[in-house]
């Protein structure tokens, strides 16, 4: 897991491998490789190719690397991935989850912000065609221009950093669209905010910012003695198939100020969610009644729906 930022508009570099039948970046440049596939590392052939790129994980940017083989060809199991599918991995690290990507036959577009990791992979996956290397902060990067020209549908696969996870699956849910399912490793407390339904402890507006457009859910936990350091925290993988279209017909501005507005005091009514959006006690009052939400109700209770008939009867 390595850290990316929180700023879009970044250029990327591309270390790719032999031409193919796979999309490129326009700024990408062509290095020959010849075709072939090696298997999985293992956890000390790992470490040991981290020591001689001189390369131990770096607290300062999140860094967790994924060390057991069987993990990774496990999340590819997860994700349903095989041969000719197009799967974008942002921090490939060290390359544990990359391998078995490229294992399964598809075609994978491996994202990577640290430069010392750029030079690991590149020693990795260097007789590994379907795999073209990008160093790029995935959060500031153009997304048309990692994935190439067309309108293929791709697989986002990856061990996300702990610390960029939320913000980087809403915003591929929200610009993405050619991503339509997400299969991705993330600390255990982030995995299920995302997942929540109505009830659970951990849900919340990001819950139901996911609902609005995909399902989610968490299919695997994974111990933290399989990273490289220990994290202190589980991890899950949580996969997240795109909806064709929200299941909701509502202002997504409208939608967005009541959640932020209803979970940002959770314990309150939504009454008084509505109250301090502005709304006087007449307005809230009308607007609960019209959508069919007792006044009473904790934001904790409601589901899309339910937000979503608050916000389209709340006054412009």
């Amino acid at each position: 897991m390595t850290e990316d930022r929180s700023r879009r508009d970044a250029s990327s570099t591309s270390h790719p491998r032999p031409s193919r039948p796979f999309p490129r970046s326009d700024t990408a440049s062509s290095t020959s490789r010849s075709a072939g596939r090696a298997p999985g590392l293992g956890a000390a052939e790992l470490r040991a190719l981290a020591e001689r790129h001189g390369i131990a994980p770096r607290r300062s940017l999140g860094q967790h690397f994924l060390l057991d083989p069987n993990v990774a060809r496990a999340i590819v199991r997860d994700a349903g991935i095989g041969p000719g599918d197009r799967v974008v991995e942002i921090g490939a690290g060290l390359g544990s989850l990359t391998l078995a990507l490229d294992a399964s036959g598809a075609d994978v577009v491996a994202v990577e912000l640290d430069p010392r990791l750029v030079a690991v992979l590149s020693d990795v996956l260097q007789d590994h065609a379907r795999v073209r290397v990008v160093q790029a902060d995935a959060m500031r990067s153009d997304w048309d221009a990692l994935l190439g020209p067309g309108d293929d549908p791709w697989i986002l696969c990856a061990n996300l950093p702990y610390n960029i996870a939320t913000p980087l699956v809403l915003d591929v849910l929200a610009r993405v669209p050619r991503v339509v399912r997400s299969v991705v490793m993330m600390q255990r407390e982030v995995g299920e905010r995302l997942a929540a339904r109505p009830g659970d402890d951990a849900y919340g507006a990001v819950s139901v910012r996911v609902a609005y457009r995909a399902t989610a859910s968490t299919i695997r936990r994974v111990p933290p003695e399989v990273f490289w350091p220990r994290p202190k925290v589980e991890s899950v993988v949580v996969r997240l198939d795109r909806l064709g279209a929200p299941p909701v017909d509502v202002d997504e501005d409208r939608l967005w100020r009541v959640l932020d507005g209803a979970f940002a005091q959770r314990r309150k009514t939504m009454r008084n969610a509505l109250r301090r959006l502005g709304l006087g006690p007449a307005e809230a009052d009308a607007a609960l009644t019209a959508s069919g939400v007792a006044a009473s109700a904790r934001p904790e209770e409601l589901s899309l729906e339910d937000f979503a008939r608050v916000a389209s009867a709340m006054p412009a």
